[in-house]
């Protein structure tokens, strides 16, 4: 991994994205290509050329794509021209379109909570209630400590384990934990023999190490990488045929923000969240995702950012009109939202990975969604 796409200082950009919720009201009114009517949805129809309009003025720059999911009907579709790259490789000016494949980073995050859900139903990973390090055993001398045995999986997803961890360092600095984790000789060592610095499930910070330890549980409780897993359980009965995991220095998937997907895609995946798991064509009448994981996923745990709290690896907030929503972030303008009270869903693409503009620009594409509603 190189660190040139890790600039940003994590803190900034979440903090100031936690007081977006996610439906504020920003005005602003991008050329894209692309677009279903948005007629009969609920949306206004000139939505698309606001967008439009946006990515010419700049005020949405390097906009991606954007894909909105009303009443389970794909609304509005749009892609655009930018600079991209993956996991901090340069890729160059892409014209992206419905197939482009586009790093989602720590929407990752979100994705492989529901993966875990998914494993646990089917009893390949360690209950909730399970201490990370017995799940660990290589690891004995750690298992040896009592603090550490109080650490459960429950903690790793919701991000409450007490371990030392410092993501808001830029990740350009070898000091920063997720940094430190991929340049260490084994990454879940790394995360596991972190000093202990306030009691499980007390406090909550941001980690990229918890993620890594269950994509690491997943795919060594079902036998297969974990983009495969995800690709049997998940995506495929999603109908997501094309999709990609980057590997971290250790040659596994890079859990926490590796995914590559398709902008409609992701709307997909936010869409079954909508639909507390269910999904048309469910193996044996069966909730694709556990309704009752979804429910878990939901639930707002712990206070996490300012205006957002953290369930199973999804943030949770309240508009300022009192609507919960549900959103998957992801550095460089990425979002996956899902508004329950308006049977709404979109994902957002953007490239703003080392722009100090990019919670502004996403919540400006945000405030337009927000404003086009009916």
């Amino acid at each position: 991994m190189t660190n040139n796409g890790f600039r940003t200082d994590r803190r900034r950009w979440l903090q100031t994205g936690a007081a977006l919720a996610a439906l504020g009201c920003t005005a602003c009114a991008s050329v894209g290509q692309g677009g279903a009517s948005s007629t009969g949805t609920g949306l206004a129809e000139d939505l698309g050329e606001r967008l439009d309009q946006g990515v010419q003025s700049g005020e949405l720059a390097n906009l991606h794509a954007v894909v909105v999911m009303r009443h389970g009907r794909l609304a509005l579709e749009r892609y655009f021209e930018g600079e991209d790259e993956r996991w901090g490789e340069p890729l160059g000016k892409v014209a992206f379109n419905a197939d482009s494949l586009h790093d989602v980073r720590s929407v990752s995050k979100s994705v492989v909570g529901l993966l875990y859900g998914m494993a646990l139903a089917e009893g390949k990973v360690p209950a909730l209630d399970t201490p990370l390090v017995q799940a660990f055993p290589a690891y004995g001398d750690l298992a040896a400590d009592e603090g550490r045995r109080a650490i459960l999986v429950s903690h790793a997803l919701g991000m409450t384990m007490g371990l030392q961890w410092d993501e808001d360092l830029p990740y350009s600095d070898p000091r920063n934990s997720e940094i430190a984790m991929e340049r260490s000789s084994d990454r879940y060592r790394y995360v596991l023999e972190q000093p202990i610095v306030a009691p499980p499930g007390e406090r909550w910070c941001y980690s990229g190490g918890a993620t890594a330890l269950l994509g690491h549980l997943i795919a060594q409780g079902s036998g297969m990488p974990l983009l495969d897993y995800a690709r049997h359980k998940l995506f495929a009965p999603l109908g997501i045929d094309k999709a990609e995991w980057t590997p971290g220095t250790n040659g596994e998937a890079a859990a926490a923000s590796g995914l590559r997907l398709r902008a409609r895609d992701l709307a997909r995946i936010g869409q079954l969240v909508l639909q507390q798991g269910e999904w048309p064509g469910g193996r044996q009448g069966r909730a694709l995702v556990p309704r009752h994981w979804i429910v878990q996923s939901i639930q707002p745990r712990v206070d996490a950012w300012p205006g957002l709290r953290y369930g199973h690896h999804w943030y949770v907030g309240q508009t300022r009109a009192g609507l919960a929503y549900y959103m998957a972030i992801g550095l460089g303008g990425q979002r996956l939202v899902v508004v329950p009270q308006h049977s709404l869903v979109y994902a957002v693409f953007m490239g703003n990975y080392d722009s100090p503009q990019q919670v502004q620009r996403v919540a400006a594409v945000q405030g337009l969604i927000a404003a086009a509603l009916r």
